[in-house]
């Protein structure tokens, strides 16, 4: 069985182990309808549309109404 001839230094197994923690920011677009920033390929939370299209009213049409 494999034995490790030397001990790892803590700073080259906290290297190794870095990239775990990695957090990548949310990737967000202008909405085409109404310009809010939004996620892309989800409905736009601010006026409801996707892909051209309503979906959902929006917080727009919710105070609207």
């Amino acid at each position: 069985m494999a034995v490790p001839k030397r001990r790892t230094p803590r700073a080259r197994r906290d290297m190794r182990r870095a990239h775990h923690d990695k957090v990548t920011p949310i990737n967000l677009i202008p909405c085409p309808n109404c310009f809010e920033m939004m996620i892309p390929h989800r409905v736009c939370r601010a006026c409801g549309h996707y892909n051209g299209r309503l979906v959902l009213p929006g917080k727009d049409q919710a105070n609207k109404e």
